[in-house]
This record gives C-alpha cells, sequence and structure tokens, in this order.
C-alpha cells in the first residue's frame, strides 16, 4: 500500500472517530464510558477496505441508541456498545475469544478518570491469568471449548447436507483453535487472516497439526470433512489429556473431601442398580448404570479417588454382569475409605440414628461413625 492510499485511509478514520465522539460528547456524556480502537488498524495489519474496529464501553442501556451499521467508501462500518458486564469482564475472566479487545485495546476517549481505573482493573486481571503457568484454570477454560467442538462434530454426522457438514467442521476448527489458544495460556491478537500463523506458533499442539487444520479445510466431501474433523478433534483432545496429566496436580482422597461419598453413591446408586438389575428392566437399569459412572468419575475429578469404568459392563442381556461390577466398585470404594481413616455411618437401629444425628454441633457438620 502506498503513502498517499495509507494517508488517506488514516484521514477517513480519524473523521470517523471524531465523528462517534462528538456525538458521545452530546448525547451520551453519562451512558458512554470509554472507546478505543482494535483490530487491524490498531495493529497495522490493514488493507484498503479494512473497517474500523471500535469498542465502546457502556455505563447504561441508554448507550446503545448510538449503535449504528453503515457503508462509506465501499467499507462497511458496525458501531455498536460492549458492556462492562458480561463482555468486559469474560475477556478479563479470559471466558472470551475477545481477549485483545480488553489487553491490546488503544484507549482514544474516557469520559473519567475513575472509568479509566476500572478498566485498567480488567485489563490487569487479563494480564496476571495470563502471566501463569499452565494449569488447572487454563485447561478447564480450554475443555469448555472442545466440547463445544464436539458438539459441531456431532451435527456433521447428523447431517448429509453438503453445507451443513461443511458449517459444523469450520465449528469443530473454531473451537479446537480456541481450546489451543487457552491451553498454551495466551491470546489470539491478531484477525482472522493471521489465525494459521499464530496458531502454528504455539508451543503446545497436536503432531502435525497444520497438516491435520488444511486437511479439514480442504476437505472435498461429506465423508472427508467428517474423517478430517474427528482426527484432529482426536488429535486435540488427546493433547489435552496429556497435558492435564502433566500440569494439574491430582486431588488425594482425604479425610475432610471423602468423607460421606461412600454413604451418597450408596444412597444414589446402590439399591437402584441392584433393583433395576434383579428385575431385568433394562431401560431402568440402563439409566442406573449411567447416574453410577456419572457419580464415580465426579469423585475421580474432584477428590482423586479410583477411575472406575463400569460402563464396558453395561450388556442389555446380561444385566448381572454390570451388577456384579458395580457392587465390586462399591467394595474398591469402601477400601480408599479406610485407608484414610474414615468408617461408614450405617445403623441398625433408629436409636443409633436419633443419637448419631441429633449429637453434630452446629456448623460442624454430621459427625463420623462411632
Amino acid at each position: 500500500m502506498n503513502e498517499t492510499i495509507k494517508e488517506k485511509l488514516l484521514n477517513k478514520n480519524e473523521k470517523i472517530l471524531n465523528m462517534v465522539i462528538e456525538r458521545v460528547k452530546r448525547d451520551f456524556l453519562d451512558d458512554i464510558a470509554i472507546i478505543g480502537l482494535s483490530g487491524s488498524f490498531s495493529t497495522g495489519d490493514y488493507h484498503e477496505k479494512s473497517d474500523l474496529d471500535l469498542i465502546i464501553i457502556n455505563n447504561t442501556e441508554n448507550a446503545w441508541e448510538i449503535s449504528d451499521c453503515f457503508i462509506f467508501n465501499d467499507v462497511g462500518y458496525d458501531i455498536y456498545c460492549t458492556p462492562w458486564e458480561g463482555r468486559i469482564e469474560d475477556q478479563s475472566n479470559l471466558n472470551s475469544q475477545m481477549i485483545s479487545c480488553l489487553t491490546d485495546l488503544k484507549i482514544v476517549y474516557c469520559a473519567k478518570p475513575e472509568y479509566m481505573d476500572r478498566f485498567n482493573a480488567y485489563k490487569q486481571k487479563a494480564l496476571d491469568s495470563l502471566a501463569k503457568p499452565i494449569g488447572r484454570e487454563c485447561l478447564d477454560l480450554a475443555k469448555k471449548y472442545i466440547e463445544k467442538a464436539k458438539q459441531h462434530y456431532a451435527e456433521t454426522i447428523i447431517s448429509d447436507d453438503m453445507g451443513t457438514v461443511r458449517y459444523s467442521s469450520c465449528g469443530v476448527v473454531y473451537y479446537l483453535l480456541n481450546a489451543l489458544v487457552r491451553m498454551n495460556n495466551t491470546y489470539i491478537k491478531l484477525g482472522i487472516k493471521r489465525y494459521r500463523e499464530q496458531i502454528t506458533s504455539y508451543k503446545y499442539l497436536p503432531e502435525n497439526f497444520d497438516k491435520m487444520y488444511m486437511s479439514v479445510i480442504e476437505a472435498k466431501t461429506i465423508g472427508e470433512m467428517r474423517d478430517t474433523s474427528r482426527d484432529m478433534l482426536k488429535s486435540v483432545v488427546r493433547l489435552y489429556d496429556e497435558m492435564r496429566e502433566k500440569f494439574v496436580e491430582k486431588p488425594k482422597p482425604m479425610h475432610d473431601n471423602a468423607r460421606g461419598t461412600y454413604e451418597e453413591l450408596w444412597c444414589n446408586c446402590r439399591n437402584k442398580v441392584i433393583a433395576s438389575c434383579d428385575s431385568g428392566n433394562m431401560s431402568y437399569a440402563y439409566h442406573a448404570a449411567m447416574d453410577a459412572q456419572n457419580y464415580l468419575d465426579e469423585m475421580t475429578d474432584t477428590i482423586g479417588t479410583k477411575k472406575f469404568n463400569l460402563m464396558q459392563y453395561f450388556d442389555a442381556d446380561n444385566l448381572q454382569l454390570f451388577k456384579e461390577a458395580f457392587l465390586r466398585a462399591m467394595d474398591e470404594y469402601l477400601d480408599e475409605y479406610n485407608k484414610i481413616g474414615l468408617k461408614v455411618r450405617k445403623f441398625d437401629t433408629f436409636e443409633e440414628l436419633y443419637n448419631h444425628f441429633m449429637k453434630s454441633p452446629v456448623g460442624q457438620g454430621i459427625p463420623d461413625a462411632p
């Protein structure tokens, strides 16, 4: 781009920016807190038809009256608000794809000093989180994007329409890219034109990631879209599992965090599993099995108990197989209970239960079994 065109673009942007600020000062003095510049004109990575990306942080709903969308000199412009609550807050928590709109925003207007203080507090929160080593926090956020990618992959399987499958495969790629951003505890600094070069520069990537990424984009048939999306999804999930194993300290069952969990397993699952399997009610047993697996998985994640794979034993034609596997799992869970010195709160008479329950001091929960 020659200097003449560049100067004309910058002059045009300055006029539009001044127009917006003039309107704010006239009509929205208390409603709009901050205006900032983001996007290609902020990073310098713009072309002749680039639009002007303004972040207008609003205090009130009335500020939305400034919203407008128009075409000027063959370029589209979208003037809209960005609320403190929701968007800016999400960005500060790294729970957004638009973190750069907070961390890299170039402020061009601020109504009051206290608004700048508030903005800087949000910005510093994001920067502090980005400065942390890779761990549970960023991997938990990555997991949310992986789950969304799985939903889009399901759509590629369900639909037989070329356009729908193509769009769903785009969703798989988009959310997996965002998962990788979080897995590297960073953020997208440039626009979609630079997605590929940014992502492929990260330290933590699946092997042959760029090849898989381009295979999804270059896929010609529905079958290819499904296969390439699945391969990319599986590779990111595999990397995620490896990173979680490496960077997240596993919880350990202890007296305080495991207390009551065996009794809860008994309460929520045991008798349902036995009753459903003994009665031969396949539907009942199926859902009871799912509930049992879900509870045991939750305990593995939250308190570090042994991982149980019960669903491999579910067979609608042989429900006793699952029942036996579940009862073995309960025995093994009880062994973990005993190892950390916990006793099961189990009572044969109401008098025993009454004496146990009524002696619990206020604020200290149910006492241990005698």
